[in-house]
């Protein structure tokens, strides 16, 4: 079904279901560790796979792709760092416009030079306002993007960015603290980007444990990723993937 993984995202927001993203860097697994991560995110009912890296030095992303598809019914989506992140083998590509830098190559011009392979992989394309968040400490993705983060205590900056980029016509609002944060994006700043945005919003960043993945739903995340954490400890999968999901309505 065109725009299926979108679709999910859209109902599951509609019904406040909360989802959670196992966030997989290709440069860090092995053929046997993709299939043990693999086993754990069914066992704990991952909702969907991530799957790149801010720099990825391998090359073997539709090798990956493949052996997690083989592997486990998760759907799998790409979190490109580079043009030359793209498999058609994954079911959607989150086609992410860095809205919170002025680095013109991130905003549209890495688009441009990607967009007649994406158009080919005839991959469901997600388009993603991407905003990177001060985390306390320099990251990959700020180094590679030469941008400036929002500041960790600005939270209307980034409600007025998340606000612009929904207009523009974004789907989804990705606020990043980047892998190795020393600070996760603080409540109050997911509550007020929550408060003015309609599409789905998506959160990670230096959130190392359940009770912080919680927390970040409850104040309006939609979906939370992890990624460094879990590289450390995989029990902690179904800890984190318990806790997004334990911010369900009840029924009755």
């Amino acid at each position: 079904m065109y725009n299926k993984i979108y679709t999910s995202f859209i109902e599951r927001k509609a019904r406040k279901e909360k989802a959670f993203a196992v966030l997989i860097d290709p440069d860090k697994v092995t053929p046997a560790g993709i299939i043990e991560l693999a086993a754990k995110c069914t066992a704990a009912k991952v909702d969907y796979i991530f799957l790149g890296g801010s720099l990825v030095i391998t090359n073997h992303l539709d090798e990956c792709v493949q052996q997690l598809k083989a592997s486990c019914d998760i759907p799998v989506i790409l979190f490109p760092g580079s043009p030359s992140q793209v498999s058609r083998y994954a079911d959607a590509l989150l086609y992410l416009s860095m809205i919170s830098g002025r680095n013109p190559e991130l905003l549209i011009g890495q688009h441009v030079v990607s967009a007649a392979a994406v158009k080919k992989s005839q991959l469901e394309v997600i388009s993603t306002g991407y905003m990177v968040i001060d985390g306390g400490a320099p990251t990959t993705v700020s180094y590679i993007s030469n941008a400036t983060p929002i500041p960790a205590d600005k939270a209307d900056i980034a409600m007025c960015t998340a606000m612009a980029g929904e207009m523009l016509g974004m789907k989804v609002i990705y606020m990043d603290a980047g892998s190795g944060a020393r600070n996760p994006i603080t409540e109050t700043m997911i509550s007020r980007v929550a408060s003015q945005v309609d599409v789905p919003i998506i959160v990670g960043g230096g959130i190392r444990d359940a009770e912080k993945a919680y927390r970040n739903c409850k104040a309006g995340a939609d979906i939370i990723v992890v990624g460094n954490a879990i590289e450390n400890d995989l029990s902690l999968i179904k800890e984190l993937a318990d806790a997004v999901h334990s911010t369900a309505p009840i029924t009755i």
